[in-house]
């Protein structure tokens, strides 16, 4: 349980409209590990900014939110899901907005079920620089290099992923093949990220999980990441995306943060994602 509460998260849970939880877990990171402190760190570090939210144009004393603190996790990924499935699956039934701050982005698959269960017209959006679309990586089926494959094959078909840079060409035939929206970071370069969010509006519509990858900004703004890789999207990038679907996203994340790799400006903007996600997610609830 984080002993530090995310900054305006002060609601209890009964009342809360929006529900934060760190899943402090990288047993499968493959490059740098240390997401496990992400969580506590963008908690630290959101007490950096104002409650009011010019932007978005709301105050968070006028929204409702919740900090369940970091769920338990076992040594293997696989116990760890099965852990934590079952909060994510109370979030959703009770009419929360689940908040999860991984971690490695493996953890994403609970919730993106659950929110499914709930809402069966459900589409995923996922910002990221690696395809993620292995069926096993390592020895593990349940990789962080997995996540989108287990997302499209399990929860949902109505998939986009934006920042795209990286991946085994396997993957990039089996992209091909099944006709996966996939928009590189050059797409984004090249097309503006507002004829990005239109290409895909035509295909998502209805409910949305947005999950964050922060190795999908480049990393001159966001260094202290698992798996970098450069000539990535901006963070007005990533706002643009939150702000565009905001009024329909049931579930969010941001995950991938590995805070010794930098002087902490990653988990500002990590933390400063989320604050935006609730910000334009209330606004558009009003």
């Amino acid at each position: 349980m984080s002993k530090i509460l995310f900054a305006d998260a002060n609601s209890d849970y009964n009342t809360a409209s929006y529900v934060i939880c760190g899943v402090p877990y990288d047993g499968t990171s493959c490059f740098r590990k240390g997401s496990i402190f992400a969580p506590e760190e963008m908690r630290k570090v959101s007490y950096n900014f104002e409650t009011y939210n010019h932007f978005f144009g709301i105050n968070f004393k006028d929204i409702s939110i919740h900090d369940f603190g970091d769920l338990e996790v076992a040594e293997d990924i696989d116990t760890t899901l099965e852990m934590i499935s079952g909060h994510a699956d109370t979030f959703v039934s009770d009419g929360k907005i689940p908040v999860m701050m991984g971690g490695e982005h493996s953890l994403t698959l609970p919730f993106a079920r659950a929110c499914k269960k709930k809402y069966p017209d459900l589409g995923f959006v996922v910002l990221d620089a690696h395809l993620d679309l292995r069926e096993e990586y390592q020895g593990r089926n349940n990789s962080h290099a997995c996540i989108s494959r287990h997302v499209i094959d399990e929860v949902t078909d109505k998939y986009a992923s934006i920042g795209i840079r990286s991946g085994g060409q396997d993957e990039y035939e089996y992209a091909s093949e099944n006709r996966i929206k996939v928009f590189s970071a050059e797409d984004v370069f090249n097309s503006g990220i507002e004829n990005i969010i239109k290409e895909i509006r035509k295909v998502i519509k209805g409910h949305v999980y947005l999950s964050i990858d922060i190795d999908a900004i480049d990393p001159a703004f966001a260094p202290a990441v698992g798996t970098p890789e450069p000539y990535g999207i901006t963070p007005r990038d990533a706002r643009e995306v939150i702000a565009a679907f905001a009024p329909d996203i049931v579930g969010f994340d941001l995950v991938e943060i590995t805070p010794a790799y930098d002087s902490g400006n990653t988990a500002v903007l990590g933390a400063k994602l989320v604050r935006d996600f609730i910000a334009a997610n209330a606004k558009a609830r009003l």
